[in-house]
């Protein structure tokens, strides 16, 4: 059995938006510890946001963004006599966020050819009306939990 569970740390809020999420968002697309790097990034996909959405604070924009790519259901894969399932669970909350920023950030790298600025602009932008990877990944998500639903009755 095991002993502990890991307790969460606290996020320190970011400093120019005073938002434990754009720390998070950082956090994210940071690699090897590369945090301003990361930030120059999240800020200047910010300011694009600012220059197409002029009447939206762009903080506003990213969680608007974030709420329409957080799935709200996945599938495990439960070995029952031999056989896998593929059973549908609900989501928590914190993983919720978690994978939404996951695929805004993993489909933002996959735009070749602009900078990674403008491709996570793109990306939060889409995901804010409802369209783009990000959305589209939620949506296939909740199919699938939807076409296994009739195993449900093995959710542990």
């Amino acid at each position: 059995m095991r002993r502990h569970r890991a307790e969460k740390r606290e996020i320190t809020p970011d400093p120019k938006y005073n938002s434990e999420l754009v720390a998070r968002l950082v956090h994210e697309i940071m690699e090897r510890g590369k945090k301003s790097t990361a930030q120059g990034i999240v800020y200047g996909a910010f300011d694009e946001i600012k220059k197409k959405k002029k009447d939206m604070d762009p903080l506003e924009v990213f969680i608007q963004a974030l709420e329409n790519a957080k799935p709200r259901l996945e599938v495990k894969s439960r070995r029952v006599g031999g056989a896998t399932y593929q059973v549908p669970i609900e989501i928590q909350q914190e993983r919720q966020v978690c994978l939404a920023m996951k695929w805004i950030t993993t489909y933002s790298q996959g735009r070749k050819g602009i900078p990674m600025q403008k491709a996570l602009a793109a990306e939060l932008l889409d995901a804010f009306d409802n369209t783009g990877s990000a959305v589209k990944k939620k949506d296939d998500t909740h199919k699938m939990a939807q076409a296994n639903k009739a195993f449900a009755h093995y959710r542990w």
